[in-house]
């Protein structure tokens, strides 16, 4: 095991797959000269040349055409788009080819196509640049859905990502990056999608969540644990495919559930993980389940004004609280 960053264990798996697959090549805004804005890329035009790592003009809809184009040819592409808030630039593209060019074909084409991006919220990045909008792709059947939450987990599913036959939308963390580090093998290794991880192992409460908001879970829980209180943290890593049975199973285990994420309240992330509790374990709860998300409002630049806006620790700790 080695201790490396949230961004050093992505581009080491972007690495590997370009190493491994001569297939797989990257393309995007400013990944190539400049390396990335959070340095994922950095040296891996140097080192694979620029056909395989593409620096293209600002034009989101572009990136993902000819992502899903070179896919269709039996090329592995991994596209960057730089923020998850430009995802409905190129929302044609995912919905209506990326997600369907399987079905439509009656499965005669594939489309291995990773679309790498991620949120910004935490860095006073203001309305346009700070969303997390998972859900928005929740609805849409046909692709993937990954939102790793460490070092670990960010490799392995990137990896399962590249080398799946499917299209994966895969969103990460800039708050992530650079302050997070974390254990990872050496040797050969990739996260199945579709089976979420018991961080922390607890008996009172169980909190599910994903992405960054996983790590305030854990710290509610440390927090917790001082009282007597014994909290569950699942991270689900995927949205799609859903591992419900670890959920059901560790509210079955609780009896009593708080579901966090970083989108807004409304029609978020929590409101489906709330259906799938309601449908398969709802006689095994012993309270009502509590959400702790984002005001619906659009995130503000201000920084102080942010901070109160973002779901955190003590959000967390406050929902547990109520519910026993």
């Amino acid at each position: 095991m080695r201790e490396l960053t949230y961004a050093e264990a992505l581009r080491e798996a972007l690495r590997e797959e370009m190493l491994k697959d001569p297939a797989v090549f990257l393309i995007g805004e400013d990944i190539g000269l400049y390396g990335g804005i959070n340095k994922v890329t950095f040296g891996l035009l140097e080192e694979f040349g620029p056909e395989r790592v593409i620096d293209t003009p600002i034009s989101e809809t572009a990136i993902a055409g000819v992502g899903i184009g070179a896919a269709l040819m039996g090329l592995r592409p991994v596209a960057e788009i730089m923020y998850a808030d430009f995802l409905p630039l190129c929302s044609e593209q995912i919905l209506n080819h990326m997600a369907k060019a399987h079905f439509m074909s009656g499965g005669q084409l594939r489309l291995p196509l990773t679309i790498r991006t991620q949120y910004s919220l935490g860095r006073a990045y203001g309305p346009q640049h700070s969303q997390f909008i998972p859900s928005w792709f929740m609805n849409i059947p046909g692709i993937f859905l990954a939102l790793p939450s460490t070092p670990y987990d960010a490799k392995g599913l990137l990896k399962s990502a590249i080398r799946a036959e499917d299209p994966t939308l895969f969103i990460e963390c800039r708050d992530l990056y650079f302050k997070l580090k974390g254990p990872v093998p050496e040797e050969e290794y990739t996260i199945p999608f579709g089976k979420a991880d018991i961080k922390k192992a607890g008996t009172d409460v169980t909190v599910i969540a994903i992405s960054r908001i996983v790590h305030e879970a854990l710290a509610a829980a440390d927090e917790l644990e001082k009282k007597k209180i014994s909290v569950e943290v699942v991270d689900l890593r995927t949205l799609k495919p859903l591992d419900e049975k670890t959920i059901i199973d560790s509210v079955k285990k609780t009896g009593r559930v708080v579901l966090a994420s970083d989108d807004t309240k409304t029609g978020g992330v929590c409101a489906e993980i709330l259906s799938v509790i309601n449908e398969g374990g709802f006689s095994h709860l012993d309270a009502p389940i509590k959400r702790v998300a984002a005001p619906d409002m659009s995130v503000p630049s201000s920084r102080e004004l942010e901070k109160l806006y973002i779901p955190d620790k003590d959000d967390i700790v406050k929902a547990i609280t109520d519910i026993l």
